[in-house]
């Protein structure tokens, strides 16, 4: 273990430099979600599982455009070093109008889903929540893209306090103004669930203008200046060329757990609202080893950018390391509080007993959770998103889902079944992502 910490001090200390602001930037952002559930649950299950509900359907389509906003980091990460550093400006501005683009696609296909959420096959008090407040987070998509979009300009270079600090203002917003719109203090209606929907967009455009306004300072001036060049279409295409695949990663991962949301849904509210709990307690953890993946795909993204082999497996490999070990402290963590992280949401017993159940089932999958998205990041540095693309598809959809139904259903074990056939994906996914960097970081350059 000594010497194991010896050859990779640098590497750890320089991953957790970049990771612990990036990890903080991603906690908050889900911390809204986690706050919006607690804040809604105290109005009652059928809300706590339609915001559940929602927001899985919502980010089962925005994650293609977040996953390929990150692209970017790396890309800016490759060209500061370059003779060129003002070309982090113009990847920024092609990032801008990729993202655009990806948000016009995004906010159609939500609309269109809300129109016909019956297909869901939830209860009819659900669908009827659910649609109005899907309609309302869709508004937030384009300041949700904007802020995502410039905070890889900043992290790209190394900077990344700034995401961090303009999220937790976020946060804060998001706190006080869910407190005024949805119990209606300080003279307001109280809007119920959709003001949760409302407080979460304006914090979006909070976050979105402090996040421009960071960019914008001096200290950014000589990467900015590649703004000032007109947007180059090609590039743009390539951008969406290798950042559509990154983000059907996500996809992959998010639509299984959607799926699997919509899935335990038929069995009604209570288990609904039981995985509401879990997987919002879970997407805490994940966000932690988040961070570590993109401090990895930086880290990965500059050596790559300056070909040194070595240096892409010692940061590939020392992101993966300290996630195992972050997730690890989290999976012991989940296993001695799953009986009490339940009531931090809800007060209803038996909705609390099934979710006690499903953290067991969370604890075990930190491990698998923690290194497949360090295994994406790390891929994503060296440009490596295609193969990853086919094994989260493969993980996913003919292994977890069809595990998951098989148990959930055809056993009868419920909701606990449908985790089972999660944790198996996530496995599956960890596994075949850290042999992937293992052979492409093996070979000398072209790693291709």
């Amino acid at each position: 273990m000594n010497s194991l910490y010896r050859l990779y001090r640098k590497d750890f200390l320089e991953t957790l430099r970049l990771a612990g602001p990036i990890a903080l930037a991603q906690l908050g952002v889900v911390m809204m979600g986690v706050i919006d559930n607690v804040m809604v649950g105290r109005i009652g299950a059928a809300s706590l599982a339609a915001s559940g509900i929602s927001n899985s359907v919502f980010f089962l389509v925005a994650v293609i455009g977040i996953g390929a906003t990150q692209m970017l980091a790396p890309l800016i990460s490759s060209d500061k070093n370059s003779t060129e550093p003002g070309n982090c400006g113009l990847q920024l501005k092609n990032g801008l109008w990729a993202s655009l683009i990806m948000c016009v696609g995004i906010m159609v296909i939500i609309e269109l889903t809300a129109q016909h959420f019956e297909l869901f096959g939830q209860t009819p008090e659900i669908t009827q929540l659910s649609i109005t407040f899907m309609r309302i987070l869709n508004y937030g998509s384009i300041p949700l893209l904007l802020f995502l979009t410039l905070r890889q300009f900043t992290d790209g270079l190394s900077e990344t306090k700034y995401a961090a600090i303009t999220t937790f203002i976020g946060l804060g917003s998001n706190i006080i103004l869910n407190w005024i719109l949805i119990y209606g203090n300080l003279g307001m209606p109280a809007l119920g669930l959709n003001g949760a929907g409302i407080a979460t967009g304006i914090s979006r455009v909070i976050m979105a203008s402090i996040m421009g306004w960071y960019v914008f300072r001096p200290k950014f001036k000589m990467y900015r200046t590649g703004l000032n060049k007109p947007a180059d279409l090609k590039s743009i295409f390539r951008l969406l060329k290798i950042g559509i695949p990154a983000g059907m990663q996500y996809f992959f991962e998010i639509a299984a757990f959607s799926g699997a949301a919509i899935m335990i849904g038929w069995l009604g509210k209570f288990s609904l609202a039981a995985h509401q709990v879990a997987i919002s307690s879970a997407a805490v953890t994940y966000m932690l080893a988040s961070g570590i993946s993109t401090a990895g795909s930086i880290r990965v993204g500059d050596a790559h950018g300056r070909k040194n082999a070595l240096q892409v497996r010692k940061a590939g490999f020392s992101a993966i390391i300290l996630g195992s070990f972050f997730m690890g402290i989290c999976a012991l963590f989940f296993t001695c509080m799953h009986t009490i992280i339940p009531y931090w949401y809800v007060s209803d017993d038996q909705v609390a007993e099934i979710a006690s159940t499903l953290l067991i089932i969370a604890a075990l999958f930190q491990l698998s959770d923690g290194i497949q998205v360090i295994g994406l990041g790390i891929l994503r540095g060296i440009m490596d998103v295609r193969f990853p693309t086919l094994i989260t598809l493969i993980s996913y959809w003919a292994i977890g889902i069809p595990v998951g139904y098989l148990l959930c259903f055809t056993l009868g074990m419920g909701a606990s079944g449908m985790w089972i056939g999660l944790l198996l994906g996530l496995t599956c996914s960890a596994i075949l992502l850290t042999f992937r960097f293992i052979k492409l970081s093996s070979k000398p350059y072209p790693l291709f």
